[in-house]
């Protein structure tokens, strides 16, 4: 995306702006001998800093030359933050290198001030950032953003804790049965057991390789299994601060995390740090619980470990506190959220990140990063491991199996068998000889299947909308009920209360049907809340509770063995002591009734994700999928073959050259300025591009920062460029510079560039 800022026509100019008195000898800097410019004395050695500016326009991703003043010689290192002038203003910036003297044959001008002198940015961030933001097209102070957290002057002035030393050095993992063993915690003495990779072929082998200190490249698809036994954590720890769990309750670590935990446990045996990005704050607590199973303590402001958390939701102070800690090599492990993906971990290992699935690894801004690529790309710059793990499978993982660069780790078919629930599919043939009741929301099938599984434990039923009613129509002639205001879709938001626009959030007390003039209305999708209503209703004496975001109670992180039935949306699902006796996902068609490439991907994922929480078939757990969804994703739920699934998408989009196949970037904006950019990429010609093509508002949204759009202007178009992969870094290259040239000329307009979008239709 880009921007117009208030910048001088010759900005690109910018030392010739400055008024302060120039360096002797054309702006060149050298010598030992301290020189004075004007009032200011220039250090003796190494006097030129070479800065990267947080600058928004694309022709000013550069470096700068600036002369650093004798009182920050000492301090003004590569990696601290810095402030300098540039033209009229003062912005921030990172100093990048010392060097004797400076190319440029203008004026150089010393630095402003010195923010801090700790070094936050590494040598290897730096090279990362850098790279990532060519990958995408964007720019280095845009990467910079998302890699380095706002500064807290309060933790960074806080004395830095011991260093921590590792647990004890686990047993040997050559053999296939044993991985490396947990060591004792602080909590007491965890028994030994078998390595949670031992079902996998090549899992041992891949421990081994982490702990002989080589970088194995490996796509994992996690067994279905809510949790290892033996191994439960109370629920006031396991709870983790990010969301609510029964009172007394325990929440035994699910699989994924044990084993991701094993992996790290077996890289720092090697002597080497590790790196884990997930999806959102929920799995960071089961990671965090997994680790201190494995023997590894919390770092904190109290006390000094082996791992820190590192998330938005910690807050300013904690998070910039972790990202310290291992900046400064106080810890050797760090797990967190997307923006995790470039902490400063040292000798690092392993990268891994699991269910890169999830839409929260996307990064929303630009250049909108995925935290998958950012970590690939780390992992060959830095010569680390590379773990992608999933219960599901993208087509970009699927992608990297393909293409050689990495490995696949599975479980043999009789042990997924095994660990896995029965599958059912209730679609409309399966339910015919149901006559009328085939057609109802909660089928009769599926009513005796949470009746029988409530005896026994909790049901979780999944559906894929929250709130009450988000979509209603009216009554009469059944047209699609808008607001008055802005013509946004009008939902109910709670029984008895009068519609509402789920855009502006009007109230529409006095609406009438713009075609029949009726005023009565009904639902045309059902959100949890109203699931939940019915659900009480038909089992009555049963508690029922809803999970997500938007519920009074928000995200439930675990629930107890009783019998319950818990209502949530899709990755809002709570984890349950023992697992769930049974899962019902509703709405099945609901979740592939969209036109997009990753529909039917993100339905799948949706589902496994869920029927992962419940009882293998051997303890009664059994899954149903309630409606007639597309029959791809629906067959391999019910075979419980997410591999199979990538490996058909990804023949498809291979045959109709659509990504991961080929590169592709999506240029959207107002239609002269697509036209515009398009225009001055050479890989853009008549057989590389698609459009343009006029998209909904919502597509730019993001790109004019939320703000209304005149509506007598055209409506915004979107250009797609596809080349073959080869040429996919030559891409990136000509949007960049075309990009540069749209910002130094300031052309009108807005223009948002997005490469490897998850969606170009």
């Amino acid at each position: 995306m880009t921007s117009q800022d208030a910048v001088p026509q010759d900005a690109g100019e910018q030392l010739t702006l400055l008024p302060a008195p120039a360096v002797p000898g054309g702006g060149r800097a050298g010598g030992k001998a301290a020189r004075p410019v004007g009032a200011l004395e220039i250090a003796s050695e190494l006097p030129v800093a070479r800065v990267v500016l947080d600058l928004v326009p694309h022709h000013l991703d550069q470096t700068f030359d600036y002369l650093v003043p004798a009182s920050m010689a000492d301090d003004a290192q590569p990696g601290v933050r810095v402030k300098a002038r540039f033209g009229p203003q003062e912005v921030d910036g990172y100093v990048l290198a010392r060097a004797e003297d400076s190319d440029h044959d203008g004026r150089l001008v010393p630095l402003k001030r010195l923010v801090s002198p700790e070094r936050v940015l590494t040598p290897q961030v730096a090279q990362l950032c850098r790279t990532v933001a060519d990958h995408y097209a964007g720019t280095l102070s845009d990467v910079l953003r998302l890699a380095i957290p706002p500064r807290h002057a309060r933790a960074e002035a806080a004395p830095s804790g011991s260093e921590a030393t590792a647990p004890d050095a686990p047993a040997d993992p050559s053999t296939d049965d044993e991985g490396p063993a947990s060591a004792p915690s602080a909590q007491g003495a965890v028994p030994a057991r078998p390595s949670e990779w031992a079902p996998y072929r090549g899992g041992a082998a891949f421990l081994n390789h982490l702990v002989g200190g080589s970088a194995p490249r490996a796509v994992w698809t996690a067994l279905p299994g809510r949790v290892a036994d033996g191994v439960p954590v109370q629920g006031a720890r396991a709870a983790g601060g990010s969301g609510t769990g029964e009172a007394g309750a325990e929440q035994a670590v699910q699989h994924w995390a044990l084993a991701l935990a094993e992996a790290v446990r077996a890289t720092v045996t090697g002597g080497r740090g590790a790196l884990v990005v997930l999806p959102d704050a929920r799995d960071v607590d089961q990671m965090s619980l997994a680790l201190e199973l494995a023997g590894y303590v919390p770092h904190t402001a109290r006390r000094a470990g082996q791992f820190v958390r590192l998330t938005a939701d910690e807050g300013p102070s904690p998070r910039y506190r972790s990202f310290l800690a291992a900046l400064r090599g106080e810890v050797r492990i760090v797990v967190g959220t997307r923006a995790a993906a470039f902490a400063p971990v040292q000798d690092l290992g392993l990268v891994a990140c699991w269910n890169d699935g999830e839409e929260t690894l996307a990064e929303p801004r630009s250049p909108y990063p995925h935290a998958r690529e950012v970590l690939a790309l780390r992992s060959e710059q830095e010569g680390a491991a590379f773990l992608l793990g999933s219960v599901s499978r993208t087509v970009q993982a699927q992608a990297l199996l393909e293409s050689g660069w990495a490995r696949e780790v599975a479980a043999p078919r009789e042990v997924l068998r095994a660990r896995a629930p029965r599958v059912r599919a209730l679609t409309s043939v399966e339910l015919a000889a149901e006559g009328a009741g085939a057609a109802a929301r909660l089928p009769s099938a599926a009513w005796r299947a949470v009746r029988d599984a409530l005896g026994t434990g909790p049901v979780l039923v999944q559906v894929p909308r929250a709130g009450y009613m988000p979509v209603v129509a009216c009554a009469r002639c059944r047209t699609a009920a808008r607001c008055g205001s802005c013509h946004g879709p009008l939902m109910l938001p709670g029984p008895g209360a009068p519609p509402q626009c789920a855009w502006c959030g009007a109230l529409a007390g006095a609406w009438s049907c713009d075609e029949c003039h009726w005023t009565g209305l009904r639902s045309v999708r059902v959100g949890s809340g109203r699931t939940a209503e019915e659900l009480g209703r038909a089992f009555p004496g049963v508690a029922v509770r809803v999970s997500g975001a938007s519920a009074p109670g928000g995200v439930i992180s675990a629930v107890g063995p009783r019998p319950a039935v818990i209502v949530a949306t899709p990755g809002a699902e709570p984890v349950a002591e023992g697992g769930y006796a049974a899962a019902l996902l509703l709405d099945a068609a609901l979740s592939t009734a969209h036109v997009g490439l990753a529909v039917a991907q993100d339905a799948l994922h949706r589902w496994l994700a869920a029927a992962g929480l419940v009882r293998s078939a051997r303890e009664g757990g059994q899954v149903l999928l309630v409606g007639d969804a597309a029959p791809g994703p629906t067959n391999a739920l019910v075979r419980w073959d997410p591999a199979g699934f990538a490996d058909r998408e990804l023949a498809e989009r291979r045959e109709l050259d659509l990504p991961p196949a080929v590169r592709v970037a999506a240029i959207t904006g107002d239609r002269q300025a697509v036209d515009a950019v398009v225009a001055r990429v050479g890989l853009a010609d008549a057989s590389t591009t698609l459009g343009p093509v006029e998209v909904p508002e919502a597509a730019v949204r993001p790109a004019r920062g939320g703000a209304g759009r005149d509506p007598s202007l055209q409506p915004p178009v979107r250009t797609i460029v596809r080349v073959p992969l080869r040429e996919g870094r030559g891409l990136a290259r000509e949007l960049s510079a075309s990009l540069a040239v749209r910002s130094a000329k300031r052309e009108g307009g807005s223009v948002r560039v997005q490469l490897d979008p998850k969606e170009m239709l």
